[in-house]
């Protein structure tokens, strides 16, 4: 079967190659980080990165969907490039842009199944869903590990994203179950 929809296409060819770029920005957060269970911990959440490339890329093979080249070129150099400045950046930054990036992906995922509903599919609703509820854990973990940090106010304000801030609606103690998760990052998309 072949997709026909331009964004549904776009959105699965740009999360395959930015779950890389995630992926190799951890490989470079967790070898700047000395304390043991940090680097474990964000080792971790690069594997999941992988995982979901693999998935994504599952999706995309059900429906003829390519890899798009540019996305692979761009998001590998962009992943190089951040895994080598996790080492010169110091230790808040990486944490926190860690933290904002995933919190833009949790929507990634809520976005594909609402354009998967529009053409009348439901099969890849549990998957989204996890892949999105997974990003969100990642989030929250970055967070953590900078809420009471000094400098947060001010990246907060600069970047629009921290204690206060996500760029989801997503709430992993009232979370809706998967057969009304479409409604996440609906005023997300508004904004967007």
């Amino acid at each position: 079967m072949l997709l026909s929809h331009k964004a549904l296409i776009d959105l699965l060819q740009k999360a395959y190659s930015a779950e890389k770029a995630a992926a190799f920005a951890y490989q470079g957060h967790a070898g700047s980080v000395s304390n043991k269970e940090e680097k474990a911990a964000i080792r971790q959440i690069e594997v999941d990165e992988w995982n979901h490339r693999k998935e994504v890329l599952e999706i995309m093979s059900l429906y003829n969907v390519p890899v798009s080249k540019y996305y692979e070129f761009q998001f590998h150099v962009i992943g190089k490039v951040i895994s080598f400045s996790c080492y010169v950046i110091g230790w808040f930054m990486p944490y926190y842009f860690a933290g904002r990036l995933e919190s833009g992906n949790v929507c990634e995922y809520f976005r594909m199944m609402q354009y998967f509903h529009e053409l009348g599919i439901l099969d890849h609703n549990q998957s989204l869903y996890e892949m999105g509820m997974k990003e969100k854990e990642h989030e929250i973990y970055f967070l953590d590990k900078i809420k009471n940090k000094r400098l947060l106010p001010f990246f907060e304000k600069l970047f629009s994203w921290g204690s206060a801030t996500s760029f989801n609606d997503v709430d992993l103690e009232k979370k809706y179950p998967v057969e009304v998760s479409a409604m996440y990052c609906r005023k997300q998309e508004e904004k967007g």
